[in-house]
């Protein structure tokens, strides 16, 4: 293993790592990704056992707390009503998100303008629009071209089936007048370059053994090392370092040994996540940077921004096929996504249809609610349930506060040492508001639907899928941490391309947004190579 000096050294391996070295690999530039975690072996994937439902509460759990791998960093979240969800390895988060894949709204990127609240982003719809299109191909999209609530746009493949339980909640959004399109999804339901169409083997988000779910390690990693681009596993960066000019000389990174290494690089490019990036940034003091580095403006780990979710689920009299298909992956409605002042809250929401639960998943549910009692009626009670129950998750766009933030832990680390992140969240009077009247709206589409009861958690705890905005994009360096193309004020040689530059957080799921924003920051970069550091 050489730490020579690289060109470019990228910390994280996931949606957006992925993304901006297979961009950036036509440069013929030296280019180094450090991962924490590993390649992942879908042999082992819980969807090829029939134990797939409890290993999604052990080993493939969302929580790192609960999962507790080699490779996974606690996280306090005992100050927020919201559980942080990640994943590390080779393919990062996508590994075992649900592949719902829309595209943010042009409005997304003009709250302030539109609704007088939070920021503008310093780039449009139209600016990241190319970027969209190219990550579609490589990831490839299944859905329906032609949503009257979006910018058109081409998909790559058919729609993943409605099934039984989609085409009765169209026809429930049908009765009562409401928007609903089939959802975009990075799922392949044909061949598509090389991965063959879902065949529902179970829960897309315990990973997927098929190979149909788009997840980075298996569409842009073989692309980018077969250009030439060298991927490390289980190199876990403790701090990026400075030199006298105040750029970024390098990492320091423990590998899979516990040996400490220093990886110098004349760029530094962070892509570890919401929470990863501004963990590593506090983590890295010099005389500098005593607050952490590019974080003169105090922005680093501030503003964060979750999507609040609320999952309302609706109880049938009959069984359906809920428990087959994506789960996550169906239909979305977005009648309620722009601001209506009279709704009596800023912006908006996306109801997202989800499937029904798998048989352990409603036996547990059961248990814990106290819905599935022991004894005698056991069996009736769980046959009340299984296969009988759909639902929607609510997807809020969630305003940046500057209370929002990460932290470092001063008491808790990782395997290696090195400080955990300490979250401190809570929702605004804004987003309870919000969550309140989309409880309401999902209650009264499930009713439409013929659900005979309906069972609402608001915020869902377990629900910290989305870490936004906490090293934010921005003009003045004031108030944000990067520029328009990524590149942070403070530190003219180091860059943040994933989530974390998000200026406001939009009512969609943001993966999609998070590749296209990476491929962008690429572009930009190789457009000034000769420039790239000037002021």
């Amino acid at each position: 293993m050489s730490n020579d000096i690289v060109d470019v050294l990228i910390i994280g391996a996931g949606a957006a790592g992925a993304a901006f070295a297979w961009r950036m690999a036509d440069t013929r530039m030296r280019i180094l990704c450090l991962e924490q975690g590993d390649w992942m072996r879908p042999d082992t994937y819980p969807t090829t056992g029939r134990d797939w439902e409890l290993r999604s509460l052990g080993d493939y759990s969302f929580n790192p707390n609960a999962r507790r791998g080699v490779a996974d960093y606690p996280v306090n979240a005992k100050d927020s009503p919201i559980a942080v969800a990640n994943f590390n390895g080779v393919g990062g988060g996508t590994v075992m998100y649900g592949a719902h894949f829309p595209r943010f709204h042009p409005s997304d990127f003009r709250v302030r303008t539109c609704d007088g609240v939070a920021d503008d982003w310093p780039i449009s719809y139209a600016t990241l629009e190319p970027f969209y299109a190219e990550n579609d191909r490589m990831m490839g999209v299944a859905g329906v071209a032609g949503d009257p609530a979006l910018p058109d746009k081409s998909v790559q493949m058919p729609p993943v089936p409605l099934g039984e339980v989609g085409e009765r909640m169209a026809s429930a959004f049908n009765s009562l007048g409401w928007h609903w399109w089939p959802s975009d999804s990075a799922i392949a339901t044909r061949p598509y370059e090389g991965r063959d169409q879902c065949k529902n083997l179970g829960l897309c988000t315990v990973g997927c053994a098929q190979g149909a779910k788009a997840s980075t390690d298996i569409t842009y990693w073989p692309e980018a090392i077969r250009r030439g681009v060298e991927l490390r596993t289980r190199c876990r960066v403790r701090e990026i370092t400075v030199d006298e000019r105040g750029f970024a000389s390098g990492v320091v990174y423990v590998d899979a040994n516990g040996v400490e290494h220093h990886q110098r690089a004349e760029v530094v490019v962070l892509a570890a996540n919401g929470i990863g990036t501004p963990r590593l940034m506090l983590n890295s003091v010099s005389g500098r940077f005593p607050n952490g580095i590019a974080n003169r403006s105090d922005q680093v780990g501030r503003n964060l921004m979750f999507h609040p979710n609320a999952s309302v689920t609706g109880v049938f009299e009959e069984p359906m096929d809920g428990h087959m298909g994506p789960m996550a992956c169906c239909l979305s409605s977005y009648e309620f996504y722009e601001t209506d002042r009279a709704r009596g809250f800023l912006r908006g929401y996306t109801l997202e249809m989800v499937r029904g639960r798998g048989p352990v998943t409603t036996a547990i549910n059961g248990l814990l609610t106290g819905r599935i009692p022991w004894g005698a009626s056991h069996h009736d009670a769980f046959a009340a349930l299984w296969r009988r129950t759909t639902g929607l998750v609510v997807i809020t766009e969630d305003l940046p506060e500057p209370h929002n933030r990460v932290t470092l832990d001063p008491v808790l680390t990782d395997g290696d040492g090195i400080p955990a992140p300490r979250i401190s969240y809570r929702l605004s009077e804004n987003t309870a508001r919000m969550l309140d009247h989309a409880v309401a709206r999902a209650s009264e589409v499930l009713r439409a639907a013929g659900a005979r009861e309906v069972i609402a958690e608001s915020p869902w705890r377990l629900a910290g899928w989305h870490n936004l905005g906490t090293a934010r994009m921005g003009t003045d360096p004031e108030t944000s941490v990067v520029n328009a193309w990524g590149r942070a004020h403070d530190v003219r040689n180091l860059f943040v391309i994933d989530g974390s530059v998000f200026v406001t957080s939009a009512g969609v799921n943001p993966t999609c947004t998070i590749q296209a924003l990476a491929l962008y920051i690429a572009d930009a970069m190789t457009q000034r190579l000769s420039n790239l550091f000037d002021d």
